[in-house]
């Protein structure tokens, strides 16, 4: 009896389980008419999260759309498995003597998943229509790098003022604004990806359903029930189909970690998250495989509210936050402790990593903060300091590290702080009005290159949302900018970053990672510190 009591509990909980997943379908190796998977076949089960908000490619601006894009789709690079630019649909390219004119030559063999000749024309269709104010796309910023790219954008120019076009049918001309180091990389992001420009004109939606999405990329999209899941397939078009050699892609969208930890412990997701109750033990175990990613975790001072006008008083706030404590006892991720702004894995002129080479800027310390905290509350004539708010994001993770900054202020400075919870929907835009004194932020690059890092503190720009303004800083950013010598560009940015840490309008806390549970019949998996999973080297056991 109790053996049969045992089994019915069991077959109970497996059917419990089921039927707390938010995807039905996500385990099922099934195919576009829902057959079992056919024998041989390598099939990987991932999780996408949510929903991808758009797979067009300059308006999906956000992981949920550009990790599945990015295997569906390829542009004249892409990310090698060293996360460094490769040849990809250009097999070669040529650049002009002052570095701003670059001749991208297409691969011959580079075709559309419906069996079109890829051409030079695709590029310039689909990069003139990301530049297209009409289109609005939030991406459109990162093609002013272009010749007329940013005139165009911002409705002073015209399309014919940007400086990409097709010299024949496999040979696209691109000419920059100045010398940009970094072009290679930028051009491998889906903002820059081909757009088959006879099947864009005849459907301009061909973006939104699988019958009709036409890709370039290792996999094909086979299948997408929206707000269920997707299915990708290898594409046996593309210029690279031999290097693939997973089959078949099942993208679930499950939203709750926990409900995904559930999944890949029962073998439907060949990956997943690591739950933060689960994180320690997870880690003691060996089972997490941890993958840098290039961003960084901070609070952002409001220069134009009291007290934070004074330089002093925000760095002493910078300098009493303990940021080692934070990712030993809050986060609990391995994450690294921010003691700079530019987080670690990008590689100047000489080979070295940009975080080592600028050092240590605003380690914790607890008896300097204190001074710098008494000199400027003199400063400023204060006796007691004005009443201090923190503000966040309303999410778990926001408001356990703003609870643990709260008591490090008091004890570190006998400050305190209030802490407030604003909803998501909202926060950006208050915060882009400075309507927050002390608040919290993250940033993670859309490229790999410090400069992305850092140009969002220039004067007025859009990112900066401090309300902090440095002249000396806007020139070194402007000077990367147009430095076609790699030392001396990366030296500029070091020293913009110097006075980034200097004058404090942020308090860096710490630089982000993809922990992650992966399957051990998995391998080939890249997670690009930029942010993006690519299985185009995936392979299954």
């Amino acid at each position: 009896m109790k053996k049969l009591w045992s089994l019915l509990l069991a077959s109970f909980l497996v059917l419990l389980l089921a039927a707390c997943t938010a995807n039905d379908n996500a385990g099922e190796d099934t195919g576009n008419d829902g057959s079992a998977e056919k024998s041989g076949e390598k099939v990987l089960n991932w999780n996408n999260g949510q929903e991808p908000t758009s797979f067009d490619p300059p308006i999906g601006f956000n992981a949920v759309s550009w990790n599945p894009l990015n295997n569906l789709m390829e542009g004249l690079t892409r990310l090698g498995e060293d996360h460094m630019p490769q040849p990809a649909i250009a097999e070669k390219w040529d650049v002009s003597e002052d570095g701003k004119t670059y001749t991208f030559h297409i691969r011959e063999n580079a075709k559309w998943s419906n069996g079109d000749d890829l051409t030079a024309g695709d590029f310039v269709f689909a990069w003139k229509r990301a530049l297209d104010p009409e289109l609005a796309a939030s991406s459109a910023f990162l093609g002013y790098l272009i010749q007329g790219g940013e005139a165009y954008n911002s409705g002073e120019g015209s399309p014919e003022d940007v400086a990409v076009k097709a010299l024949d049918e496999k040979t696209l001309e691109v000419t920059l604004t100045s010398p940009q180091a970094y072009f290679l990389n930028i051009i491998s992001l889906p903002t820059f990806f081909p757009i088959n420009e006879s099947v864009a004109t005849e459907n301009p939606e061909w973006f939104t359903e699988a019958e009709t999405f036409v890709g370039n990329g290792p996999f094909n999209l086979t299948e997408w029930e929206h707000d269920s899941h997707l299915v990708m397939e290898k594409n046996d078009q593309y210029w690279d189909a031999e290097t693939v050699k997973v089959d078949k892609i099942n993208w679930a969208l499950v939203d709750d970690p926990n409900t995904e930890y559930q999944m890949f412990q029962t073998g439907e997701l060949d990956a997943s998250k690591v739950p933060p109750e689960l994180s320690e033990q997870l880690y003691a175990e060996g089972k997490v495989d941890v993958a840098d990613q290039a961003g960084v975790y901070f609070y952002r001072f409001n220069v134009t509210m009291e007290p934070f006008q004074n330089k002093n008083i925000r760095k002493a706030f910078a300098l009493a936050i303990d940021q080692q404590q934070i990712v030993d006892y809050v986060t609990k991720n391995q994450e690294k402790p921010a003691y700079g702004f530019v987080s670690p894995g990008f590689k100047d002129a000489n080979g070295q990593d940009f975080r080592e080479a600028n050092g240590d800027l605003i380690k914790t310390n607890v008896e300097e903060a204190k001074k710098l905290l008494a000199k400027g509350m003199e400063e400023e004539g204060y006796e007691t300091l004005p009443e201090v708010t923190l503000t966040y994001s309303s999410s778990e993770t926001h408001k356990k590290i703003a609870e643990a900054v709260q008591p490090m202020l008091k004890e570190n400075l006998g400050v305190d702080i209030k802490l407030a919870s604003v909803e998501s929907s909202v926060f950006v835009s208050e915060q882009k009005e400075l309507k927050y004194q002390f608040s919290r932020s993250s940033f993670l690059n859309d490229f790999a290159d410090p400069i992305n890092t850092l140009e969002g503190f220039q004067t007025g720009h859009s990112m900066n949302r401090t309300g902090w303004s440095n002249a000396e800083f806007d020139a070194l950013i402007e000077a990367a900018k147009n430095e076609g010598d790699e030392a001396k560009r990366f030296e500029n940015l070091y020293n913009a970053e110097k006075i980034l840490i200097e004058e404090a309008p942020v308090a860096p806390v710490h630089f982000y990672n993809q922990p992650l549970l992966l399957n051990d019949d998995v391998t080939g998996v890249v997670l690009h510190p930029v942010g993006y999973i690519e299985f185009k080297w995936a392979d299954k056991k």
